[in-house]
């Protein structure tokens, strides 16, 4: 096969890269590494503004294959109106899920034993002790269970859980048990101790924990969000925390990164990280280990792994 593979990775550091393409090195400078018209293949910068990873796609005029370096695909698909009918935009299942999956852990833990306390307390030379509510026996709800979501099962399946529930755009049956499609979301929010974010953002799901999602939590609940900000209605959620009602973790938030003065910061009952659930030293063997494979795949004109949807083709 001929034409540029663009890697936001070095080359020379992803053993086994099939031979035949040229490949290129661009990871958003703000020059090209060659012309945008001749890529076939486009790896989109991780970790990096919307704007920056679609900078060249209205000059991609041959590009086949656009690869995202994350589970979720929001932040590229805006600048796919600029392609060709036929071009396959594909994620990255299987990269992510363990970190992901340990974060969330982390939050939920952190969350319910009262971690954020005791830091301020050790900052202060003060032993803070008390009743902590624990993760077992707990109703843990995992709205959006693709990859992700069965990795956070598989890390809670040790905790002694009273139930986990599980959600996804359709019904369907897995190992663990049944998963309930998003209309039965209201019937189930209220059982839930623990409700866990973990779907893609779609026009669907955007500000899916809107007011009336929140106000059907229980008490107490604990609400833990490692999919996108947008997800949640910031306003709806801060309306919540101020009461005491309910808490949040959150690895991602709306809007992003959240200014200094932003009041999510300061709301009671509230844990956030930076978006941390990718970006650890899991991603680097998995990622390299996902591009090897799907560029091979690519290279024998095999099937694809992880692809989202094709331009030019009506989603289902």
């Amino acid at each position: 096969m001929t034409g540029d593979v663009w890697l936001p990775l070095p080359p020379d550091e992803i053993e086994g890269l099939p031979e035949g393409p040229e490949y290129r090195f661009w990871n958003g400078a703000e020059d090209f590494p060659a012309d945008p018209a001749d890529c076939v293949f486009y790896v989109v910068p991780y970790m990096k503004a919307p704007e920056l990873g679609q900078r060249p796609l209205p000059r991609m005029t041959s590009v086949e294959v656009v690869q995202t370096l994350s589970a979720g695909t929001d932040h590229v698909e805006a600048g796919l109106k600029h392609l060709r009918p036929g071009v396959r935009l594909c994620n990255a299942r299987g990269v992510h899920e363990a970190s992901t999956a340990e974060l969330t852990l982390t939050l939920i833990l952190a969350s319910l034993r009262g971690i954020p306390d005791f830091v301020r307390a050790q900052d202060k030379g003060e032993w803070l002790g008390g009743f902590r509510p624990a993760l077992a026996d707990k109703n843990v709800l995992i709205v959006g269970y693709g990859s992700i979501g069965a990795a956070i099962e598989d890390r809670l399946a040790p905790f002694e859980l009273a139930r986990v529930a599980r959600v996804a755009r359709s019904e369907r049956t897995t190992a663990r048990g049944p998963v309930h499609p998003l209309t039965e979301l209201p019937a189930l929010l209220p059982e839930a101790d623990v409700v866990i974010l973990s779907t893609p953002l779609t026009d669907a799901t955007r500000h899916l924990a809107g007011a009336g999602f929140l106000a059907r939590m229980k008490d107490g609940a604990l609400l833990v969000n490692v999919a996108r900000g947008a997800v949640v209605d910031t306003k709806a959620l801060l309306a919540e925390l101020e009461t005491g009602r309910i808490t949040a973790a959150l690895d991602v938030t709306d809007p992003e990164p959240l200014p200094r003065e932003h009041p999510l910061w300061r709301a009671p009952g509230v844990l956030i990280s930076p978006h941390a659930g990718g970006p650890t030293s899991a991603f680097l063997p998995r990622a390299k280990r996902l591009l090897v494979d799907q560029l091979r795949r690519y290279v024998n004109r095999e099937p694809l792994r992880n692809v989202i949807l094709t331009t030019g083709v009506t989603r289902a």
